[in-house]
């Protein structure tokens, strides 16, 4: 387990460069990521290459015993390709042309474009693959879709779709469409302005997502030429337009990310938790911060309010307890030129340390004693399925005022993760023989596969929970002419015989033991056929009629949540299906308090950190001993952002 920074020696004189490193050895400091905006610099004309700084500065931290992560500065082409060649610029649905001032401008299908990323990624891995203080590559940062109307883009999706489909008449199938010449179909650049084809734009971003594979994978193949013991990485930020991300890291050695969780501090959905969750459900393992957090943000909009003390070590213990390994702060200098200049640092423009950095060295302090947890992973009882194909399809077609695909997911997490359990984010072809509970919101695009996934684990008696819109598309996004829940109706033992889309409105539901609950947004009428109610509507026409069912199908038992419910709805669920289940719950946890358990199959090591303001006390049910503090402990007294581990 290393921490580490983000270091742009291309941006200072190289009279810093020393210091720094020597500033760094002394906080701490382990790895290194550099090179991810040096294409100017390393390229400053066509063809010609210059590596001395990165040569220096390679050299200075070996010499201060730093790994170092190349970064394939693929996202910041240098302006002189952007002048002589204007073609791999992203265009828009007219072909206008993207401003280039900004990272990520770039056509990722520009043959142009590729083949200079290929050639200056040649020469890094030539260069430096054999070097034994390289730890990893980054072939980008930045793995959202990047829509483009230049002719390329339309070239290729034609053609994408031809060798999907065959024929046009087979296009016009799928798509319910009646395009007479292949040429006339053009990339839906305009989803949200106009009404387009749901079938199109569905299959538009799965071609993005798979040029986006492409891309990777071609980058890939190169550094592994050159270094065959390379490990190689692509950097995820969240997003609700990402690539197919468990395909994206097929293949690839590890998952990376950025972690910014002070812009979302006032969200009390445990965001970060979430998203970090996510991260490790991709391939199941550890992965990495790539950036993680240092202070406020400001670049193009206003900036944040500063962090509060133990914020900057706290969320990155947070990522700790979620199952990074090695963690990179965003950034080490402040910036004192570009758009990144309010994006502060741990060593702001003064130049002088302060409480950041004095914070983050202490924090590398407190990690280089908990090397108990290198040899441990997280392990779940519950699993939540998410597609990122549906989060696609629900962005041209939203369903009702204030629904959101990944705050249904959120709802659920926050729940389960209240109690104290480990929650992995899988995706629907996952095995999930192992999980106590899966959970599947929303399963609006659907898959044959997915539905006999699903099936195969509640046969086997695993416990499920479907929610609203789930069977509604096909897997070309058109709707099927079947009762909803389509595929799902023998499992749940109900059917839907009507919608109300009621949006923002307020209504009420009553569960089996009379608890009342606030549901809004989406209300599906059920009618019964082996289910038993679990809770009943308390309004409108539908008034006593099912909201949400509990089915025994074979062996297992599936549930269904017609409705879209508070806060307090989610928590009542998942008590009730861990107390079934048997999977441990820890009660009476305080707001605000996230719980994580790490084992290495001997020994159980549990993570606590207080994600909020207020000081927080947590009684243990036995004497523990704490690693951080290297003391028993009957309870456990928690700073605000405070945390600490303790061994079961």
């Amino acid at each position: 387990m290393k921490i580490g920074v983000d270091y742009y020696p291309e941006q200072w004189d190289t009279s810093f460069w020393e210091k720094d490193a020597e500033m760094m050895m002394q906080a701490g400091v382990k790895i290194v990521r550099i090179g991810d905006a040096s294409w100017s610099i390393t390229e400053p004309k066509e063809g010609e290459y210059d590596f001395r700084n990165f040569d220096d500065i390679m050299r200075i931290f070996k010499r201060h015993n730093i790994e170092v992560v190349i970064g394939i500065p693929s996202n910041c082409p240098p302006m002189w390709m952007y002048k002589s060649h204007p073609e791999i610029i992203r265009t828009d649905c007219n072909g206008r042309r993207i401003k280039t001032e900004q990272k990520n401008q770039m056509c990722i299908n520009s043959p142009v474009y590729i083949d200079y990323v290929k050639k200056l990624t040649e020469r890094m891995a030539r260069r430096y693959g054999s070097d034994t203080n390289v730890l990893g590559w980054q072939i980008t940062d930045g793995t959202e879709l990047k829509p483009c109307g230049c002719d390329v883009c339309k070239e290729k999706f034609r053609a994408w779709l031809l060798d999907k489909y065959d024929t046009l008449e087979n296009i016009n199938i799928a798509l319910g469409s009646w395009y007479s010449d292949i040429s006339y179909i053009q990339p839906p650049l305009e989803s949200y302005e106009l009404r387009q084809n749901p079938s199109l734009s569905i299959e538009y971003s799965r071609f993005c997502s798979e040029s986006m594979f492409k891309f990777v994978k071609e980058i890939m193949t190169i550094i592994k030429r050159e270094a065959p013991r390379a490990k190689v990485t692509a950097n995820v930020r969240h997003s609700d337009c990402n690539s197919h991300l468990y395909k994206l890291f097929d293949g690839l050695d590890f998952v990376s990310c950025s972690s910014y969780p002070l812009h979302n501090n006032s969200d009390t959905s445990r965001y970060d938790s979430f998203f970090l969750d996510l991260m490790r459900g991709i391939n199941g393992r550890s992965f990495w911060v790539m950036e993680q957090h240092s202070d406020s943000e400001g670049d193009s909009l206003p900036m944040i309010p500063a962090s509060k003390p133990g914020q900057l070590s706290g969320y990155a213990f947070q990522a700790i307890a979620h199952g990074a390994d090695n963690i990179l702060f965003y950034r080490w200098r402040s910036a004192v030129a570009g758009s990144d200049m309010f994006r502060c640092g741990l060593i702001d423009h003064s130049g002088i340390p302060g409480r950041r950095y004095y914070e983050f060295s202490e924090f590398c302090k407190t990690v280089s004693g908990v090397g108990v947890l290198d040899t441990t992973e997280l392990v779940s009882d519950i699993a939540i399925l998410y597609n990122p194909e549906n989060e696609w399809a629900f962005r041209v077609e939203p369903q009702t005022e204030g629904f959101d695909y990944e705050e249904q997911l959120k709802k659920f997490h926050t729940a389960f993760s209240g109690y104290g359990a480990n929650v992995d984010i899988v995706s629907p072809s996952a095995d999930l023989s192992a999980y106590k509970a899966v959970i599947a919101p929303a399963m609006y695009i659907h898959k044959k596969s997915a539905a006999e996934n699903i099936y195969r684990y509640v046969i086997n008696g695993g416990t499920l929970v479907l929610t609203s819109r789930s069977g509604v598309k096909d897997a070309n996004n058109n709707c099927f002419m079947d009762m909803l829940p389509t595929a799902y109706k023998e499992l749940i033992g109900a059917e839907v015989t009507e919608c109300d889309p009621i949006g923002n409105s307020k209504q009420t539901i009553i569960d089996f033991a009379g608890n009342q609950f606030v549901c809004h947004q989406w209300c599906d009428v059920l009618r019964l056929t082996t289910a038993k109610a679990y809770a009943e509507y308390n309004d409108s026409y539908y008034k006593c009629s099912p909201a949400v069912t509990m089915n025994r199908y074979c062996s297992g038992i599936a549930y269904y949540v017609g409705t879209v419910c508070n806060a307090d709805f989610y928590k009542s669920l998942a008590g009730n299906i861990m107390r079934q289940t048997g999977i441990p719950r820890l009660k009476g946890l305080p707001a605000g308090v996230e719980v994580t358990t790490r084992t290495n199959g001997l020994n159980d090591f549990i993570c606590f950190f207080n994600n909020s303001a207020d000081e927080a006390t947590i009684s243990l049910p036995k004497s523990m001993y704490s690693i951080i503090e290297s003391i028993g402990k009957d309870q456990i007294v928690l700073k605000p952002y405070g945390f600490d581990i303790v061994r079961k």
